[in-house]
């Protein structure tokens, strides 16, 4: 089963579900701001994304500028700090297996299931 980290407030995670709709993909609906992924399960998206955690990070939220801009941080702190703070991850995610997308693009999302 397709999962999808999606925030109902985000125009390209909307965007990102009625692409899958119109592509009669079934998935998941994971509202993160809500059932809040702990530090494992973060570290366990990061490597299905195969990103290093900054790159999953809204670098441009105000709890980041704020709280760990600037910061010399560990890839565990900026985990902590997504765990604590979720509305600094990055969305919407679309996991297939062991697999996983930033999807916000539409032809992103198109190429993954293309495999390409």
């Amino acid at each position: 089963m397709i999962e999808v980290y999606h925030n109902p407030r985000c125009g390209k995670s909307r965007n990102c579900l009625a692409f899958l709709d119109n592509a009669n993909q079934e998935y998941k609906i994971i509202k993160y701001l809500e059932e809040v992924p702990t530090a494992e399960e973060l570290t366990d998206l990061l490597k299905k994304l195969n990103l290093k955690p900054i790159e999953l990070v809204r670098q441009k939220e105000k709890i980041w500028i704020e709280q760990y801009k600037n910061q010399e941080l560990t890839d565990e702190a900026i985990i902590q700090a997504m765990a604590a703070n979720p509305i600094l991850i990055e969305r919407p995610i679309i996991v297939k297996g062991n697999k996983a997308i930033i999807a916000r693009e539409a032809d992103k999302i198109e190429a993954f299931f293309e495999g390409k």
